[in-house]
């Protein structure tokens, strides 16, 4: 066979990639591993964990990991079961690798039944997630520090230190290594009740009753990856009289609860201007005003469009946030990028903002969203444009309900956003 394979472009040559067997690399991996399955069942182990534990792949394959690997009954401070579960709950939880602190955790003896021997590990759990965000498998990858913690660490004098400084020693660590994990405990919950409460707002505070009433829109809300990164974005939909409605969307900066408060008194402020003034432009200027006034609510960035469906044209004004997209019924795209602002409350006086309209076309899709879809560090925004646009002429054909999904797996989103992220699209 020859170096090159051939090319999928005239002119280009790609280079032949071996295919790799990834059950020899993870049999051969020289760090203990297992794979559990979401309901906590071990389901593959490589042979450094074997080793590790003294055990077969029959003997665990299959087993729940709790089952296989029990606490010590004669060790009445015994909480590997608890800890590691708290772990495995969290990757399932949030999607996210966790790392554990050294953990006492007695293993039972494979030749000696309902005798352990005391081990000590360093843990840490990966998930492995599928297209739609959801745990696959978790990968639970283990360092034996049996003989580091009982040597007593670095600077150990071998043999000729005293047995009693050297239980003395272990005491201290794994004391330490207990209160460690009793405060990284604590703030992990800590985190969690207010990521669970700004959540909860943020469902609250996204309800749109006028949804309801128009099939032909879709909208997605996806929290970003970690504890406390969420809840700076918003949709909204508004009807309007004359055969027209209003869509918006709007980015907070910031996270957190606070984010959320914030997000949620200036998307109610926005639904409330653009019933008194009908009209995007005017709606942003009572947004920016009401904006001045909260320190939170600065360089806040937001998108108002109004759709007219009887003259078929849409008007839009823009503070600070990324341009929609108008797809049109044979795959072209336009940016609406004609009426582009700065950030509420980012100038020192009041600017009356700019409104473009333009018309479209029946069956053409209006895309509004925040910069979580298509940022990425380091890169260039302009690529991110190219990139959304490019997925849009793939996935025209597409109802307003699968485009959403095929945008965010398409994107490389679905499994866990760096930031916040809101979409809606409109099928017009």
């Amino acid at each position: 066979m020859g170096r090159w394979a051939s090319p999928r472009r005239q002119g280009t040559q790609l280079p032949i990639r071996p295919r790799i067997d990834y059950a020899a690399l993870f049999a051969a991996t020289p760090s203990p591993c297992l794979v559990l399955d979401p309901d906590l069942v071990i389901v593959d182990v490589n042979r450094a964990y074997l080793r590790a534990t003294g055990r077969t792949a029959d003997d665990l394959i299959g087993r729940h990991i709790f089952a296989a690997f029990p606490d010590n009954p004669d060790d009445p401070h015994a909480d590997g079961v608890r800890n590691l579960r708290a772990s495995l709950q969290r990757v399932l939880a949030y999607r996210e690798p966790d790392t554990m602190v050294l953990q006492k955790y007695d293993i039972p003896l494979a030749d000696h039944p309902g005798a352990f021997e005391e081990r000590w590990w360093s843990p840490i759990n990966t998930p492995v997630l599928a297209p739609d965000g959801a745990v696959l498998w978790i990968i639970h990858r283990v360092e034996d520090v049996t003989e580091f913690v009982r040597s007593g660490g670095p600077g150990r004098l071998a043999a000729r230190r005293p047995k009693v400084r050297e239980e003395a020693m272990e005491a201290e660590l794994y004391g330490r290594a207990q209160e460690l994990h009793r405060l990284n405990e604590e703030l992990r919950q800590a985190h969690s009740r207010e990521r669970h409460v700004a959540l909860a707002l943020q469902e609250a505070m996204l309800r749109c009753p006028s949804l309801d009433f128009h099939p032909g829109i879709a909208v997605r809300y996806l929290p970003a990856v970690g504890t406390l990164n969420v809840c700076g974005d918003w949709y909204d939909i508004v009807d309007l009289p004359d055969d027209c409605f209003a869509v918006a969307v709007g980015d907070v900066v910031g996270h957190g609860l606070e984010a959320a408060a914030v997000m949620g008194m200036l998307r109610s402020a926005l639904s409330a201007a653009i019933r008194a003034v009908k009209k995007p432009a005017p709606a942003l200027d009572v947004l920016d005003l009401y904006a001045c006034s909260l320190d939170e609510a600065l360089n806040t960035t937001a998108i108002q469009a109004v759709i007219d469906t009887r003259r078929r044209h849409v008007s839009y004004s823009n503070a600070g946030h990324p341009p929609p997209v108008l797809l049109h019924p044979d795959g072209s795209c336009t940016l609406l990028d004609q009426a582009t602002d700065p950030p509420l409350g980012a100038r020192p006086e009041h600017v009356t903002r700019p409104q473009v309209q333009l018309p479209y076309t029946h069956g053409g899709t209006l895309v509004l969203y925040t910069d979580g879809l298509i940022e990425r560090p380091g890169e260039d925004i302009d690529l991110g444009l190219a990139r959304l646009t490019d997925a849009l002429t793939r996935f025209a054909r597409l109802g307003p309900e699968h485009l959403a999904d095929a945008l965010l797996a398409g994107l490389d989103v679905s499994s866990g956003a760096r930031d916040d992220i809101a979409l809606l699209i409109v099928r017009l």
